[in-house]
């Protein structure tokens, strides 16, 4: 095997083409043996093979720097850098990560994990190389559904006015997650399809250049030539006119065609964009007829591309269920995606409410200012985004939605730990920086049916709201749900030894330990907030008064969410008592399963249990 002997970048120099073919079909056939067994993302790995390969064949790296944008695509990037035999820890806890991580290898130039950022990143890169007077190239990788994305045009923007030495491969697979859609996307369709379209070749340019007298006349007056035939077949030559120098389109699975026009660009001063053509899922029958299922897998048999866990019914499949119901009756609601219709369960009302669905492309920012607007104009929107995306557009959560008290539902999909994605995928944050935007009201379900009520509760309020809830199925199938009521949480379970205080997901941890504790002649007060804002004080003081002891959990950080909503209560009311938070710490939580993490920080039963059993619990001192 070829894939032996290739350890480093240095490796691929002395083999020919038809030993980097075959390294190409090794390297695919590993990822598809890793991925079957760990999870992860395969089709986009499956359709940048040959392109990693003649990327790391061409340039010198590390020196030469290549930053992946989203970083989702690096697993031929990690095998050829040092990290081949650890592919098999690939997401798992203490494992290489399935992202880059400048802490992980020198190869790997930036920690990326949210699309569009990958040019302004290089961007940066290249100018300090300038200011540095280094000379090194740099090189961004950019899917073109990430080019949906306003900061990716923001940077193209800054580049092509630039005159930067930078090279921008634009991977073109016509996917990001879902089909991609927009005007982006249209252009980009009719660069692939217009084949009378073919790049003047470099060397030629310099042959007749150097012509006395009149080299440099008939290159100027071809390249006039050319630029107008240009505008007659490819309309609006968007990278040229803003400042680039396009080449391509190019065959992303031919090796000999992509090094070839990678030796071009290393001759060539200025911003270039290459276009790349690749085929999401190459190689893998199944992925390349489903990537989108392919696009972030767990486990699956090989052979016939069957999931090993067949999923059960989910929180997104539940809300995307209930809103449908909800939008049947109402025809002010309306549903907004930005490239996320599946996985956000949205896919069913977009069949049947197609004139009230629009997938937006990944563009969070824009996303939350179109809901503004429909809000605004009369209409319900309705928009679910994975909790650390939600980040992206925090900007407009504040200005667009709340200074205005807007009706917009913002759904945090995938709130909490979600595991083997690691930090940049890791839903924290979501309530605690909403908890300092004035007039959102953010609300929690501990079930599926507190989720229903929760998101009909929603769209009558007339306000901004957001609902977290976890990625994955329910832990309790809770026997009783009060009536949702603004700011009022619910009290499941009475004692007089410790107020135990829960929210969302981990309501149902609550409740474990309260039933253990039990056992055990510990008697616990269990209440399931449901509102971190407006927070219950009237109901949660009343309840301090009777337990000295008073415990929070939650999935979130322990910044900013339900434990210091609590501590703000005792210190504002003068309280004497006894104050334990579970949450995660203040830092980034690197990746593995979600029930490794939880006992790993303490949140999962066991621990909790562990340290409020005893007689001398270990619960900090609030005594104001």
């Amino acid at each position: 095997m070829i894939l032996e002997k290739v350890n480093y970048p240095e490796d691929l120099k002395p083999l020919n083409i038809e030993d980097k073919k075959i390294l190409a079909e090794e390297i695919r056939q590993k990822i598809i043996d890793t991925v079957s067994e760990t999870g992860g993302h395969l089709a986009s790995n499956l359709g940048v093979v040959e392109l990693t390969i003649a990327l790391h064949s061409v340039f010198n790296t590390p020196i030469d720097k290549i930053i992946w944008d989203v970083g989702h695509q690096t697993y031929v990037h990690k095998i050829l850098t040092g990290r081949k035999n650890k592919l098999s820890s690939l997401r798992k806890l203490n494992g290489i990560s399935g992202f880059p991580k400048t802490n992980e290898s020198i190869y790997d130039n930036f920690d990326t994990g949210h699309s569009s950022t990958s040019i302004s990143v290089a961007l940066g890169m290249a100018r300090a190389r300038d200011i540095k007077g280094e000379n090194n190239k740099i090189i961004a990788v950019i899917g073109d559904g990430a080019l949906t994305g306003g900061m990716a045009l923001e940077a193209l923007n800054d580049v092509g006015s630039s005159n930067t030495n930078m090279i921008v491969i634009l991977n073109d697979n016509e996917m990001s997650i879902a089909k991609n859609v927009g005007g982006i996307s249209m252009m980009l369709s009719k660069l692939r399809t217009k084949s009378v379209y073919v790049k003047a070749s470099v060397k030629g340019k310099k042959v007749i250049s150097k012509i006395p007298v009149v080299g440099k006349k008939v290159v100027k007056f071809v390249q006039k030539t050319k630029r107008g035939i240009k505008q007659l077949v490819i309309p609006k030559m968007y990278f040229e006119d803003i400042g680039f120098r396009y080449l391509g389109p190019v065959d992303g699975h031919s090796l000999e065609k992509l090094e070839e026009i990678f030796n071009i660009c290393k001759e060539q001063d200025g911003p270039i964009l290459v276009h790349v053509l690749t085929k999401k899922g190459k190689g893998y029958k199944p992925a390349e007829a489903n990537p989108d299922i392919f696009h972030s897998t767990s486990k699956f048999n090989k052979e016939t591309g069957e999931k090993l866990n067949k999923g059960s019914i989910d929180y997104s499949k539940v809300f995307g269920e209930k809103l449908v119901e909800l939008a049947k009756n109402n025809k002010k609601i309306v549903a907004i995606t930005a490239s996320m219709k599946d996985g956000t369960g949205l896919s069913e009302f977009a069949k049947k409410y197609p004139d009230r669905f629009f997938d937006v492309g990944i563009a969070e920012q824009h996303a939350v200012g179109l809901s503004a607007g429909l809000a605004k104009a009369g209409l319900i929107p309705v928009l679910p985004l994975y909790s650390s995306f939600i980040q992206r557009a925090y900007d407009q959560l504040v200005h667009d939605v709340a200074i205005q008290n807007l009706p917009v539902v913002i759904c945090a999909d995938r709130a909490g730990i979600v595991g083997n994605d690691g930090e940049t995928h890791q839903g924290l944050l979501d309530m605690a920086f909403t908890n300092t935007i004035p007039n959102f009201n953010i609300m929690a379900p501990k079930d599926f049916r507190e989720l229903e009520n929760m998101l009909e509760f929603a769209v009558n309020l007339k306000k901004p709201v957001l609902i977290r809830y976890p990625r994955g199925s329910e832990d309790i199938k809770f026997t009783t749900c009060e009536e949702i009521k603004l700011g009022k949480s619910e009290v499941l379970k009475e004692g007089n030894e410790i107020l135990i205080i829960a929210i969302g997901k981990m309501v149902s941890n609550a409740i474990k330990v309260s039933n253990i504790l039990e056992e055990q002649g510990i008697y616990c007060t269990v209440v399931n907030a449901r509102f971190l804002k407006p927070f219950d004080n009237e109901k949660i003081l009343k309840y301090m008064s009777k337990s000295k002891k008073v415990v929070t959990i939650e999935d979130g950080t322990i910044i900013g969410g339900l434990g210091s909503k609590i501590e703000e209560l005792i210190v504002e009311n003068k309280l004497k008592v006894d104050l334990k938070k579970f949450a995660y710490p203040d830092m980034f939580i690197k990746h593995g399963n979600v029930s490794e993490i939880e006992k790993k920080y303490g949140l999962d039963v066991g621990s909790i249990v562990e340290c409020l059993k005893s007689q001398e619990i270990k619960i900090m001192k609030t005594n104001y």
